[in-house]
Formats: C-alpha cells, sequence, structure tokens
C-alpha cells in the first residue's frame, strides 16, 4: 500500500515538475515575442479574445498569460478593454492541453523526450528553451499514465475510496476542492488533469471530476489578483473581470451540473474525456455569452473599480 501510495506521490511532483519545465521552456521560447505581438494584436475585442487563445496555447498556462496582460496594462502597453479581451481568450486557450494528453500519444512521446534532451544540451538559447518544451511535455504525458496506474491499486483501500466518493458525491465539496488545488499549485490545467485521472480510473464519478474541474477555473484566479496588487487601477480592474467572468461563470453551471453531466457523457465513453469536454465547453462557452458584450462588460468592472 504504501509503495503505491509513494508512486503516486512521485507522480504528481514529476507531473508537475514537467508542466512547470514545458512551461519555462515555451515562455523563453516565445519572451520579447509574445509582448510585441500581444501589444499589436489586441485592437478589438474580437482579435485579442482569439490572441488571448492562441497565446494560452503557446505558453500552456492561462494564469501566466493572464499575468502578462495585467502586466502590460499596468505599464500602459495595452488598454484596460483589451486586457480583458486576452483574459477572455485566455480561458479558452487553456482547455487545449487536457485534450491533447488525453489522446493516445506514445507514438510521439518518446521521440519528442529523445529530441528534447538532446537540444536542451546543445548551447544555443532557442533550441535550449525548445528542448524544454519537448522534455516537459513528455514528463507530463508519462507522469499521468504513471498517475493512473499507481491509484488503481489504492482504490482497493477502503479509507481512500470512501475520502474519494465523499468528496465526487458533493459537488460543492468537489468544487471547493478544485479551487483549492488550483490555488495551490496555480494551475488549473494540472488541477484538471488530476481530476481526469481520478475518474478514468473510476475513482471519482464524472461529476465530481467536473465540479474539480470547474472550481480550478476559480482557483486560477489568486495569480491575477497577486499581480496586480500595487498596480494602477486598470490593471487591478483586469484581475476583478478575470475573478468575476470565472466566479459567476461557475456559480451559473452549479444548478445545471447533472444536466450538464448528462450532456458530457453523450460526447465520449471515457469518463477523463468527458472531463476535458466539460472544461472545453464551459470555458467556450462563457467566453462566447460574454464576447458580444466585452466592451459593456469592460465598463460594468470600472464602475464596480472605479478609477483613482
Amino acid at each position: 500500500m504504501w509503495t503505491h501510495t509513494i508512486a503516486t506521490i512521485l507522480s504528481i511532483v514529476a507531473f508537475l515538475g514537467g508542466l512547470r519545465v514545458m512551461r519555462s521552456g515555451l515562455t523563453g521560447l516565445a519572451q520579447g515575442a509574445l509582448t510585441k505581438w500581444l501589444q499589436r494584436l489586441v485592437a478589438t475585442p474580437s482579435r485579442g479574445i482569439i490572441t488571448g487563445a492562441v497565446a494560452t496555447a503557446i505558453l500552456q498556462s492561462s494564469a501566466a498569460l493572464t499575468a502578462i496582460a495585467v502586466g502590460l496594462v499596468a505599464a500602459g502597453s495595452i488598454t484596460f478593454p483589451s486586457g480583458l479581451a486576452v483574459v477572455l481568450g485566455a480561458n479558452v486557450g487553456s482547455t487545449i492541453t487536457p485534450q491533447l494528453l488525453n489522446l493516445n500519444l506514445w507514438g510521439i512521446v518518446l521521440p519528442a523526450l529523445i529530441a528534447g534532451i538532446i537540444l536542451a544540451c546543445t548551447r544555443k538559447p532557442k533550441l535550449l528553451r525548445l528542448g524544454e518544451g519537448l522534455v516537459g511535455f513528455a514528463c507530463i504525458f508519462i507522469s499521468l499514465q504513471a498517475l493512473k496506474t499507481s491509484l488503481a491499486p489504492l482504490a482497493a483501500s477502503a479509507w481512500f475510496h470512501a475520502a474519494l466518493l465523499h468528496a465526487g458525491t458533493r459537488p460543492l465539496l468537489a468544487l471547493a476542492i478544485g479551487c483549492g488545488l488550483s490555488a495551490m499549485v496555480q494551475s488549473s490545467t494540472a488541477t484538471t488533469l488530476i481530476a481526469m485521472a481520478l475518474a478514468g480510473d473510476g475513482l471519482i464519478p464524472v461529476t465530481g471530476g467536473i465540479a474539480i474541474a470547474l472550481g480550478a477555473n476559480i482557483g486560477t484566479c489568486l495569480t491575477s489578483i497577486i499581480a496586480a496588487i500595487g498596480t494602477i487601477r486598470p490593471a487591478q480592474q483586469v484581475a476583478l473581470a478575470h475573478v468575476l467572468l470565472n466566479v459567476f461563470g461557475v456559480l451559473a453551471f452549479v444548478p445545471l451540473l447533472q444536466p450538464f453531466t448528462h450532456l458530457m457523457t453523450m460526447t465520449a465513453k471515457d469518463p477523463a474525456q468527458e472531463i476535458a469536454n466539460a472544461n472545453t465547453a464551459f470555458n467556450l462557452l462563457c467566453t462566447l455569452i460574454v464576447w458580444p458584450f466585452t466592451r459593456q462588460f469592460a465598463a460594468l468592472v470600472e464602475r464596480l473599480l472605479p478609477a483613482d
């Protein structure tokens, strides 16, 4: 039992480490160019949302991109409405990783790991960063498979199964767990992937997994709040908009959790894929609903948190 527990902990550590390495590599690869790119492409809400989604897919972190948006608004490089549009797009872009990692990628993971190690040994900064990104991606995929394997024997233990079942069958508790875990590890993606692994092994019901993923969207707001501390008012408005969007989006979905879960079970046969689809649907719907009213939403936030 202790062997499997240690294996589970090590798998989670390797997973979080891989996520950090991949994020570091991709961020370093895009550094400088990303900031200039954002400044040029966020002139309208539509372009800002699309840019935010693509940039998050590149960075593999909606929290990081939101922090960058807050920083750009604080520096006066982009306006508050533009920063808000980037945040809307970032929420959509954050759903790409769970969808990608749920595919059977063994055919490319090992070559990516080998290529990444070779590139990481070079002295050229760009190749080094690309190597980090590839190694991190491979580590994430491998550690997730290891996590699924190590969790299976633990499911046989009464206390572990009872604890997970207790959380998984109580949506509000699962929501709080997702929020807390996401705030702690500073990654809604990591929290969603862990929920997918648990549901994939049958340790929690799909409803509980979706609730954890929804809660993760609230927990990730902590990064933008921290980034906005001590900055100018428009930057703080971006952080507030991020909190309002995610919190009220989740609260609107909670009463519909059961029918929403039923709908997601019709999109796939694999519980993990159903949670990934639910995460994508939630963020996409929230963004599409707010998209036509981006300027009005920005005006509301400015009323709630007026300029000094």
